[in-house]
């Protein structure tokens, strides 16, 4: 990775004039977080759904940026607000992936557990490769840019990484079915982390294309990746929740180095996986799905929450803008139209692939009264919002891409990114009230469906329905069905008792006390 330049500043100016210029950037950028956060109030507060925060917030930084453009803004000041990737990878990014598996709530996130998975992994691959296909497919036979194959597929991981932020608010706001919910947010948790993994196993099979590997070689170094870095995020939170619960950090006078230690813990496991060439973004993750909060004092639990709370929500704002004043900046490659729009259509096909079929899998194993109805399916295929993860993996493209490809990635994504914000991100409202998915929570709800089972059994399937179906694939489905039936009573039984203060059954007090204390801030 290149050095990090943390003050982009022009070096040939003084010392007094760079201060200067750095002073005069960031009051800017200030500025730009207080208008959209004033102008998200102000347009929550009025139902306005046709505008959301994160596209307000976008629209403000590509305002501002066509206005720095055309006028005669000093390069020391126009610097300061380019996109630099490392940055955010590293320091933006972090808090954002962290909150999202800190605020899963435990009870939505394992009933749904197999469908997510589902979703998030096989559909996230799926999605990849046929966009990836497609795209080569169309510049084999001219009707687009041709790109050589690995670096189609390349493009087809950046641009299957979702960011449904805009979605959810929406869907909180509105009131949607607690399960539809929790797949939109489970699977956009998980998502991301996928996406990132594809596209670095396909850009290392690309710089070592001139060396014979063949495709058992390439599921290895991706599982090598994302085993490896889940594997440093458990390690971490499991180390992390023993400390808390055996070092007796939880007295008042040690509140503040608890704390203090809660929140290294998640960068700890941010760096140590990009120190091992793993994948930070899975890592602190699945550190964020760990069980140290159980074992904080109560006043700690409030401070984490709100801290975390409002350090995503800074990051997530400030992303937006960021990413909408460097598209104004940025130099695109306008001349592959085509590029564009058929790639626009083939990522409506992929999504649709992606959910649709997942769907059907995932209904196949499910009794009638928790099947995921077609509607909700259709929210899911709408929610493919692209976001800051894949303009970021686009940026990075242009680095590892020739000249003319890399470009021609970049300028597709931001014309995605732009188009799906404001468009599907305006129409979400509409789009619920025409699917009649609005107020659905009130139907029957999560927390009912989980009551019965104490929140984490899957149902239970009928051995007369097993031996009449005679399909083996089904039966296939449904043992890892009740393998993740399993895991839950695992993690119920024996893995909360250990590793926290309390027993899985006390699980119901601990959902309540962190839904109140720390709403979820939605990557």
């Amino acid at each position: 990775m290149e050095e990090l330049r943390i003050s982009p500043a022009d070096p040939r100016g003084s010392p007094a004039k760079e201060q200067q210029a750095a002073g005069v950037g960031i009051l800017l950028q200030i500025m730009m977080l207080v208008l959209s956060f004033v102008l998200g109030h102000v347009l929550r507060r009025h139902r306005f759904y046709y505008l959301p925060e994160a596209s307000a917030s976008l629209l403000i930084g590509l305002i501002v940026g066509v206005l720095a453009n055309i006028s005669n803004t000093e390069n020391s000041i126009r610097s300061w607000f380019n996109f630099h990737e490392e940055f955010f990878f590293l320091f933006l990014l972090p808090p954002i992936i962290f909150q999202s598996g800190f605020s899963l709530q435990p009870k939505p996130f394992f009933s749904n557990f197999g469908a997510i998975v589902t979703f998030a992994i096989f559909g996230t691959f799926l999605a990849s490769v046929v966009t990836g296909v497609l795209v080569y497919l169309a510049g084999a036979t001219y009707l687009i840019y041709r790109l050589p194959f690995v670096e189609c597929l390349m493009f087809g991981a950046l641009i299957s990484a979702t960011d449904p932020v805009t979605v959810l608010s929406i869907f909180q706001e509105l009131g949607t079915d607690t399960n539809l919910y929790a797949l939109v947010f489970g699977e956009s948790v998980l998502n991301d982390a996928m996406a990132i993994s594809l596209y670095r196993t396909m850009s290392l099979v690309r710089s070592h294309s001139s060396s014979d590997q063949n495709l058992f070689m390439v599921v290895i170094r991706f599982l090598e990746t994302f085993v490896g870095s889940m594997s440093a995020g458990v390690g971490v939170g499991f180390t992390s929740a023993l400390l808390f619960k055996y070092a007796g950090l939880d007295i008042d006078n040690l509140q503040n180095l608890e704390c203090c230690l809660f929140v290294l813990f998640p960068y700890f496991s941010y760096m140590l996986a990009e120190g091992l060439g793993l994948s930070g973004i899975v890592s602190i993750l699945f550190t964020g799905i760990h069980y140290s909060f159980s074992n904080l004092s109560d006043n700690s639990q409030k401070f984490v929450s709100a801290f975390f709370h409002l350090i995503s929500s800074l990051a997530e704002t400030f992303v937006f803008i960021y990413m909408g004043f460097d598209i104004a900046m940025e130099q695109h490659s306008w001349s592959h139209i085509g590029f564009i729009f058929f790639s626009i259509v083939f990522i409506c096909i992929a999504r649709a692939a992606n959910v649709f079929c997942c769907g059907y899998l995932v209904n196949l194993v499910r009794p009638a009264h928790r099947k995921i109805p077609m509607k909700h399916q259709k929210a899911l295929w709408y929610s493919g919002l692209r976001g800051a993860m894949a303009f970021a993996l686009a940026l990075q493209s242009v680095h590892d891409l020739p000249e003319g490809h890399g470009q021609t990635i970049f300028t597709a994504t931001t014309a995605i990114v732009v188009l799906t914000v404001l468009l599907i991100g305006g129409s979400t409202g509409t789009m619920l009230e025409a699917l009649h998915v609005v107020g659905d929570s009130n139907e029957v709800s999560l927390g009912e469906s989980l009551e019965s089972n104490n929140g984490y059994r899957a149902p239970v399937y009928e051995d007369e329905e097993e031996s009449s179906s005679g399909n083996r694939f089904k039966m296939r489905l449904k043992e890892l069905r009740n393998s993740t039936a399993s895991f839950t009573a695992l993690d119920r039984n024996y893995l909360t008792p250990f590793f926290t203060t309390q027993s899985g059954e006390e699980d119901d007090d601990h959902d309540e006390l962190f839904s109140d204390s720390g709403r979820p801030s939605f990557h």
